[in-house]
């Protein structure tokens, strides 16, 4: 058994794949058919979704269906208004009819094997659009060149903008397709769509968007909507959470139907739209409580985040002082021993204490600044050195310290300077046989 890829198409069915073939674009003749298949082979939901994937608009689609207006609101129809032309009435408009009945079978039987033919020799030029806003701003300006200013506000932007703005303003959408060559488009743009209640009326309730079919961006919607004759309104809304083609309106009418039945259908719907604001309102109502409880949470870890680095500033600060101290005291402690071992290498340097009874010995008295008194005796021959050196391996001699006379008050230049890289000896300073000699503490200067 052949799979249904393989099976043979019918005559309408390759109607149909063609023709959505030439209003897509689509060279591949299998993705074609596919599309179709998905979309039960209904060639205006196909064509639909098609344009609605190459804008990224939500589907506006709903298969208008063949009776007339109903009143019963309970269901989700399309609302169709169709006014048809008056029929011909007694036996001699019935002969009229039954006699040109083949005539016209025969006629639009040629003309649609003709129009079939020709999609393959010259394609419509409609079916590619590349300037649809163009589109919309030329049959604009043509429309006010003909009938004037006074009418409806057009959109002027293209017809995928249109709902996505009726979308966002949980707004009606009034699609009005115009057919330049139908016999009552005429009329109905100056005695209908150019009158003060209808103008009004559409102003102040929905966006009204509206092309001409001979445009490539009017084309494309007439195959979307895929209206059965003009005047061609069709009002579209934000049902069940997608744009719905809820109202469609066919043939001639006058100002004051046209109002009731776009009021019937404002009406009829008017639950939908009332329940996606409120259902808008409150995904706003819980997002905005959402950002307050974001906000709320990101001000609260941003507070803890202060507090943690507060905190650790505070820590690392604290570390600081006490690594400072500790530093302090290593390095008190080292200059504490390097002072000590060079006490006690000065001690060991020093040259012998002389006897009492050398002749060349000087007997010296030192004062410390703790008022202790120490004694001892040097050479005459001795460098100045050996006193600063003997004082300063003494525990009780400051760190810094100079030896002074008592009278005359002067300093003695026991260690060596750049102007005298040699101190003098105990005479040539002018040391007696015995001194006294004051040690003046330099630690603090």
């Amino acid at each position: 058994m052949a799979a249904p890829e393989e099976q043979e198409l019918s005559q309408a069915q390759t109607e149909k794949l063609l023709q959505f073939q030439d209003l897509t674009g689509l060279e591949s003749m299998d993705q074609c058919r596919r599309t179709l298949e998905q979309h039960n082979w209904n060639i205006e939901a196909a064509v639909q979704d098609r344009l609605n994937e190459q804008e990224g608009v939500p589907s506006v689609f709903n298969p208008p269906p063949a009776r007339p207006l109903q009143v019963n609101t309970t269901d989700h129809r399309v609302y169709s208004y169709i006014v048809s032309r008056p029929q011909p009435r007694g036996l001699l408009g019935w002969s009229y009819y039954l006699i040109m009945l083949p005539f016209r079978f025969t006629y639009y039987t040629i003309l649609d094997i003709f129009r079939f033919a020709l999609r393959f020799i010259r394609p419509d030029p409609r079916g590619r659009v590349t300037d649809p806003v163009g589109d919309v701003m030329s049959f604009i300006h043509s429309f006010e060149e003909k009938y004037g200013r006074s009418h409806p506000v057009f959109y002027q932007g293209t017809y995928s903008q249109a709902l996505n703005d009726a979308k966002r303003e949980l707004r009606y959408l009034l699609v009005y397709l115009h057919g330049d060559d139908h016999q009552d488009t005429d009329e109905f743009c100056r005695a209908t769509l150019c009158s003060e209640e209808v103008l009004t009326f559409v102003n102040t309730r929905m966006l009204f968007w509206a092309c001409s079919t001979s445009k490539p961006e009017g084309y494309r919607v007439s195959q979307a909507l895929r209206e059965n004759t003009y005047p061609f309104l069709a009002m579209i809304m934000l049902k069940d959470r997608k744009m719905t083609v809820v109202g469609r309106l066919e043939g001639l009418i006058q100002p004051e139907d046209l109002i009731n039945q776009l009021t019937f259908i404002m009406e009829a719907n008017q639950t939908y739209l009332m329940s996606e604001r409120l259902e808008r309102e409150e995904r706003n109502q819980t997002q905005v409580l959402r950002q307050q409880q974001d906000e709320a949470y990101l001000a609260s870890l941003r507070a803890d985040q202060e507090k943690d680095r507060k905190k650790r500033e505070e820590q690392e600060q604290k570390r600081q002082e006490e690594e400072k101290a500790r530093q302090s005291i290593l390095a008190e402690e080292r200059r504490r021993r390097t002072l000590e071992e060079e006490k006690e290498r000065k001690s060991e340097c020093l040259p012998p204490e002389p006897p009492l009874d050398d002749p060349d010995s000087v007997k010296i008295v030192f004062k410390l600044p703790n008022d202790t008194r120490v004694e001892r005796r040097f050479l005459f021959s001795q460098s100045l050195t050996v006193i600063h050196d003997f004082l300063f391996s003494l525990k009780e001699t400051p760190e810094k310290f100079q030896i002074v006379t008592n009278f005359p008050r002067r300093v003695l230049p026991c260690l060596p300077t750049e102007e005298q890289p040699n101190p003098p000896t105990l005479k040539e300073a002018g040391l007696s046989r015995s001194e006294v000699l004051f040690v003046q503490d330099l630690t603090d200067d």
